[in-house]
């Protein structure tokens, strides 16, 4: 399936021409070698661009179309009309002379054979560019030497003659490709496993590149290394025939969606990427949006892109219309309901790519379970805070040691969260732990972390009281839930004793809210006493407040219908933290401010 939608991908993106045909290849390109018409080195081009990334400026290579480069992993293999230093110079910065000879004779090989008797111009400077070099002088060239410590550190290297690269000409191209024909007759056929075709079997499939924690020389999603993984005396990628225009093909539309920056997110160890069957931007604008809270692109009247946030507002109408099953106008295009849409999550394994998870449904229904997701984190947020969307990202970093230099995130999280924001599915318990080890450990209770607690009672608790108690925005004044009115009773007993001792160094939050959420009978009736000593004290020198705490105190206490529990479950924590939650906010919310159930 994930092959399938990729191959896809690729026809839809191939009819667009954003992608390259079968053979060809997008590379990064650093340099291009100017080459005169007798093959002499008149120039270097640099192709590199300056970009400003999280406040570096940096040289950007160029990315073009070039001939489908060779996976390398030992001896010699040349590439062709782009390649490195080391091919097309015999040049390298690692002092193996021998070595760099050697490239630069395979080079020289493949260009004359492929070149060799064409009768074009630019075919002719290339090959008399590799008749008269000398890879010893090189060093020495007064062309190159300006450029030649940038060059050596790596990179591709092109070629440009009369004004134009040398594989923008339609008769070099035609070669190129002539060689690849040949090179498929010659190829295992057989049924490809994707397409259901007969042709050409792929021996290895091209390089995965991008993916976050792998090799810069790129990894494999399909491969087979070792006797143990062949069957019927098959080897390689033989033992899972993938034809080689669906293994071209997947592969091309897997690192185009990996290189685009604004629609692949890194959730965990995991690589996200995303795509609709028609290939429009709109409907993965509007996913990284309401996934990972991201901004959006229109195009504005004069025809350049526009960075554009997403509102809130914007975002939950989207989700809310598409979820009904409504078409949604993104302002250049109109969403459906019914496309198909794939998300697909890959993380490292070694020289491999890894399937961490991959979901495929109509846009709608992911819309639909996305938006039930945020209306079970919706939780009054401080007044403070422009933007209360918690994204998934967000959850996965409140399970993090924020005093940790990594605060790396449980790998194994992404994949359940993933599944229950966009399947439905119930939330992954490791989730929840993790939250309430944070809480645990941070003792308090932030906005992202009471959204996330709630969000999990709703979904994955069975216990209704626990689900009527914790479900509203602000305060529950109507619950009567023992673990949730502790809760609540705790943020109360902490703000008597703040107002009697302001600035006091220890507080009662300090010392006992963790053995409270655990086991209220040990903490409480200690807490309770000291609340009549503070009690006096705000009797004394704040009267009037001591008169609004102490009717609240008793709404409180009236409620509560059995003695305080010897301890608490996992669930009941929750609960306990929610209640804390909702009533601490209560206490900071400004006077002004409109009722959050009413905001919603």
């Amino acid at each position: 399936m994930i092959l399938k939608a990729l191959c896809g991908h690729y026809e839809t993106l191939l009819q667009r021409g954003e992608v390259a045909r079968p053979g060809w290849s997008p590379v990064k390109v650093g340099f291009a070698l100017m080459l005169g018409s007798e093959g002499e080195l008149r120039g270097v081009m640099p192709l590199k661009t300056e970009v400003v990334l999280e406040g570096r400026t940096t040289a950007k290579p160029a990315q073009l179309t070039v001939p489908e480069q060779a996976r390398r992993t030992a001896g010699v293999q040349a590439n062709f009309l782009c390649d490195s230093p080391a091919y097309f110079l015999g040049l390298t910065s690692k002092g193996n002379d021998t070595r760099a000879l050697e490239c630069f004779v395979a080079s020289r090989a493949l260009h004359q054979e492929l070149l060799g008797g064409l009768i074009n111009d630019r075919a002719q400077a290339i090959c008399s560019f590799f008749e008269r070099w000398e890879p010893g002088k090189g060093t020495d060239d007064p062309v190159l030497k300006p450029y030649l410590s940038e060059i050596l550190r790596g990179g591709n290297l092109v070629f440009r003659v009369g004004g134009a690269f040398a594989q923008d000409d339609w008769e070099i191209a035609a070669r190129w490709d002539e060689r690849c024909e040949d090179a498929d007759q010659n190829a295992v056929s057989g049924r490809c496993l994707v397409t259901g075709q007969w042709g050409p079997i792929a021996r290895t499939h091209p390089a995965i590149k991008g993916v976050w924690g792998t090799q810069s020389s790129g990894a494999s999603l399909v491969s087979f290394n070792g006797a143990a993984f062949c069957s019927y005396g098959k080897e390689q990628s033989f033992n899972a025939p993938v034809g080689k225009r669906a293994a071209f093909g997947y592969v091309t539309a897997l690192n185009h969606l990996i290189s685009d920056g604004e629609h692949v997110q890194h959730i965990g160890d995991s690589t996200v990427v995303y795509w609709s069957e028609t290939g429009r931007r709109g409907y993965s604008d509007l996913f990284a949006g309401a996934i990972q809270g991201k901004e959006f692109f229109v195009r504005s009247s004069n025809g350049r892109e526009v960075k554009i946030p997403f509102s809130e507002e914007t975002l939950k109408r989207a989700m809310s219309e598409l979820g009904r099953g409504q078409p949604y106008d993104l302002g250049r295009e109109v969403l459906l309901p019914e496309t198909r849409f794939y998300v697909l999550g890959l993380s490292p394994s070694a020289a491999r790519v890894s399937v961490r998870f991959f979901f495929e449904d109509h846009f709608g229904c992911f819309m639909k379970n996305a938006w039930e997701h945020y209306e079970r984190l919706q939780i009054d947020r401080p007044f403070y805070m422009k933007r209360g969307l918690v994204t998934v990202r967000r959850l996965l970093y409140e399970t993090a040691n924020k005093d940790s230099l990594k605060k790396e995130v449980n790998p194994n999280l992404s994949q359940g969260l993933m599944s229950a924001v966009l399947n439905g599915t119930p939330y992954p318990q490791a989730l929840y732990s993790a939250i309430l080890l944070r809480i645990r450990a941070e003792r308090k209770v932030p906005y992202e972390k009471a959204s996330a607690v709630k969000a999990f009672l709703l979904k994955n608790s069975t216990n209704e009281a626990v689900k009527e108690a914790v479900h509203t925005m602000a305060v529950n004044e109507e619950s009567n839930y023992l673990p949730y009115l502790l809760g609540r009773l705790f943020s109360m007993l902490e703000h008597i004793q703040q107002a009697a001792l302001p600035g006091i160094n220890t507080t009662v939050k300090d010392r006992y809210f963790i053995a409270a959420a655990t086991a209220p009978l040990s903490v409480f009736p200690k807490l309770l006493q000291l609340q009549n000593s503070h009690m006096k004290v705000l009797e004394r020198e704040k009267p009037g407040l001591a008169v609004g705490l102490k009717k609240e105190l008793g709404e409180v206490m009236g409620k509560m219908e059995e003695n305080f529990p010897k301890i608490l479950t996992q669930e009941e924590k929750g609960a306990f933290y929610i209640g804390y939650y909702h009533q601490t906010q209560k206490r900071f919310m400004p006077k002004n401010k409109p009722n959050a159930e009413e905001d919603k």
